[in-house]
């Protein structure tokens, strides 16, 4: 179920990205192999078993809702819960398929309704969104009038969610999720009019080549928006976490805004801001049916959650734009 054979036939179509297929079939190859990922084929028979159900609708503009529960009997809505639970965790929503509720661990729409305002008008735009998750977001851009998105994510779980929620969605629209990072992009492809880097930045060893390699991803006047954690502080003020944050391993940086407005400079963006400053809520990332694991209330000082479990800053989020000079 898992096929990319329409998004290889739509990268035919756009010349900035046709070179791309030379190398993108055998990166998705990779990206799914099993013996990377041991639980990929219980993931495959997941999505096998979805059940086939013809929706009657579908909304991408205002929130992410597939059809109604008068489209499925009700034994196909128990088959289609009981499947989806078994792609638990999942992190990025919220979703609604035939009145199914997928309570994810983070309110992402309420991050669109953040970034969206701040975002150049989408309409017949090539998106490319880095580190996308399941695809949430990419699903808003299309309803913000995208022409094709592309979300890129190394996790084949991400993608097997995503397969499970396009195949009602409409396996034909031009929204992809693949199971690659940036770094599988060509050098200096200036392809995009838009690209999205939410929640990536500090997971990142050098955060200046993440930038970069961001840069390139865009034609000359196209716009980058970046969504990451900062610190309170001036320009050269960063944060460097010796050991976890907020018990995640894999973090490197935390800037405050005027570092990072001046990283963007230095890596060639022009008209650079920052737009929206947002400490991270117990209602926006927390723990539900869908996602049983610990969430941001086990993260944070429960005496002070001003602070980490660690004593760091809690997360406070920044999201900037920038052009591609």
């Amino acid at each position: 179920m898992i096929d990319y054979t329409p998004l290889y036939a739509g990268l035919q179509h756009i010349p900035a990205l046709r070179p791309w297929l030379t190398t993108l079939p055998q990166q998705i190859s990779e990206g799914l192999s099993a013996a990377r990922w041991g639980d990929l084929p219980d993931w495959q028979a997941v999505l096998n078993a979805l059940p086939d159900i013809t929706p009657s609708s579908l909304e991408t503009v205002s929130e992410v809702r597939v059809g109604g529960a008068s489209d499925a009997t009700e034994q196909q809505l128990q088959q289609l819960e009981t499947q989806l639970r078994k792609l638990h965790p999942w992190r990025k929503g919220p979703w609604t398929l035939f009145d199914i509720f997928i309570d994810t661990e983070w309110r992402s729409d309420w991050k669109w309704d953040r970034v969206a305002p701040h975002l150049h008008d989408l309409s017949n735009r090539l998106v490319l969104d880095v580190g996308c998750g399941s695809g949430y977001h990419c699903w808003r851009q299309f309803g913000a009038g995208a022409r094709r998105v592309i979300g890129i994510d190394p996790s084949a779980k991400f993608v097997a969610q995503f397969y499970a929620l396009k195949k009602y969605m409409g396996l034909e629209k031009p929204v992809d999720v693949l199971p690659v990072g940036i770094e599988a992009l060509p050098a200096n492809l200036q392809a995009f009019d838009t690209t999205l880097s939410m929640g990536v930045l500090y997971h990142r060893r050098s955060p200046l080549d993440h930038l970069r390699e961001l840069k390139e991803t865009l034609r000359p006047g196209g716009q980058l928006l970046l969504e990451t954690l900062v610190i309170d502080g001036g320009l050269g003020d960063c944060l460097v976490p010796e050991d976890r944050y907020a018990k995640m391993r894999n973090v490197w940086f935390f800037p405050s805004t005027a570092t990072l407005e001046s990283w963007l400079r230095k890596t060639g963006f022009v008209d650079v801001r920052t737009v929206d400053l947002d400490r991270t809520r117990l209602e926006e990332q927390r723990s539900t049916d869908w996602m049983r694991f610990e969430s941001l209330v086990d993260f944070l000082d429960p005496e002070d959650h001003s602070k980490t479990v660690e004593g760091h800053p809690a997360p406070l989020r920044a999201t900037l734009t920038a052009i591609a000079g």
